[in-house]
């Protein structure tokens, strides 16, 4: 079924369908937009049921169908109209009897959000502002019920990084308004902002709106905690650790659209928040207490497994890494890379290596080379007089010297 055969079809019945959300969004700033999501109104459920017949209902609490368009499974929705009732987004009255297109686009959260393409017409329906605020790439709330869902604050902040928008004052004293519900929400929504949030343009709006909002520190209290940590300007002209960490961060996400990288590339310096003042501008042994900071963090975030493994090894290793200069710690390092390459892959540690310190080492720049070589030192060659102990001692030694020798041949001190 093509989009005019189901717009034709609900006309029919006296309906009006619509695609509404960001996929007008994106169709109005010239961009590919991507899923569509469908609106219908002025027609029944039971309607809409006997129309469709292949139509599959997955909403509980207000009608949406699974229906195939163009080959591809697609939701539809009814209009709808949310009441307050409790908190967070659970807590809503939901109606869909005799809601119009205006009536639902005001329920959401910003203008840019609040626009309907007609499907039969092309027609578009902009009743509160968008088309202007995309033209001025200006984020603002819709109605006074943007902070009915309180991570809405947060899917405002990921959005302004992801366009690159500017934030109106409005809106942010709409986020601040969520600040207690933010409270209460679940990790997982919370992980799913920052989650997306990290592959926008430039990460560190999201962590610079949110703070400007005020919800910062009770949302991310390890990445607030680094303002006004002072570093040695001589290394860190930029000013103090919070600073540092969202260039670092924007740096890292120009790199790669991997969220857990530039995850990484966030955490890198993460124990400087906990610095004690009296040893300020000096960060001793931040990366101890870097990995201290992830986990207290992780107990109440619950990041996935390889987001964890993979920080935990850039914060372990990124002081480290640009200063080897033994063949042996070399060689360790370029085997605990091998090692931990199915969380995060060796090109993508140097990423950030890069990132914060403007160059690698020569080893790092041509890391599986020199790997290549020292992992064809293996146990089949290891003199059958030797046992125990003495198979592992004899297989580092040897690939040390295979690493020295890899240095000297490329005129490394």
């Amino acid at each position: 079924m093509t989009e005019k055969e189901f717009s034709t079809r609900i006309a029919a019945a006296g309906g009006t369908a619509y695609i509404v959300g960001g996929w007008v969004r994106d169709w109005l700033r010239g961009k590919a937009p991507h899923d569509k999501d469908y609106v219908v109104v002025g027609i029944s459920k039971d309607n809409f049921i006997n129309i469709f017949r292949d139509a599959k209902l997955i909403g509980n609490s207000f009608p949406v169908f699974l229906l195939e368009i163009h080959g591809v499974k697609c939701e539809v929705a009814f209009a709808r109209r949310e009441t307050k009732n409790g908190t967070g987004y659970r807590g809503f009255d939901i109606s869909s009897a005799g809601v119009t297109i205006e009536e639902d686009l005001y329920r959401r959260d910003t203008t840019v959000n609040s626009m309907a393409v007609n499907l039969l017409t092309g027609e578009l329906v902009d009743p509160y502002g968008g088309k202007k605020d995309i033209e001025r790439h200006l984020l603002r709330p819709v109605s006074e019920h943007f902070s009915e869902d309180p991570v809405r604050a947060l899917r405002a902040a990921r959005q302004a990084a992801q366009l690159d928008y500017l934030v109106s004052d409005e809106l942010i004293a709409a986020m601040h308004q969520c600040k207690d519900e933010l409270k209460l929400e679940p990790p997982e929504r919370i992980f799913g902002e920052l989650k997306k949030a990290l592959t926008a343009q430039k990460p560190s709006n999201f962590f610079r709106i949110l703070q400007r909002a005020e919800l910062l520190n009770d949302l991310f209290p390890e990445i607030y905690a680094l303002i006004g940590k002072s570093q040695p300007l001589e290394f860190h002209p930029e000013g103090d650790a919070f600073e540092h960490t969202m260039n670092l961060t924007d740096k890292v996400a120009t790199m790669t659209d991997n969220p857990v990288v530039v995850f990484c590339g966030l955490v890198h310096d993460i124990g400087k928040g906990v610095t004690p003042r009296e040893m300020l501008p000096h960060h001793y042994d931040h990366e101890k207490t870097g990995l201290q900071v992830l986990a207290e963090w992780n107990q109440r975030a619950k990041f996935p497994r390889a987001w964890v493994r993979s920080a935990a090894l850039v914060i372990e290793e990124h002081m480290r890494a640009p200063l080897l200069k033994k063949a042996g710690k070399i060689t360790e390092l370029i085997l605990l890379l091998d090692k931990m390459k199915k969380y995060i892959l060796p090109e993508d540690f140097c990423k950030i290596i890069m990132a914060d310190h403007g160059s690698l080492p020569i080893y790092l720049e041509e890391y599986y080379d020199l790997n290549n070589k020292i992992m064809e030192v293996n146990g089949a060659m290891v003199p059958k007089s030797l046992t125990g102990r003495q198979i592992g001692e004899w297989i580092a030694h040897k690939r040390a010297d295979v690493c020295a020798k890899w240095l000297k041949e490329r005129n490394t001190p």
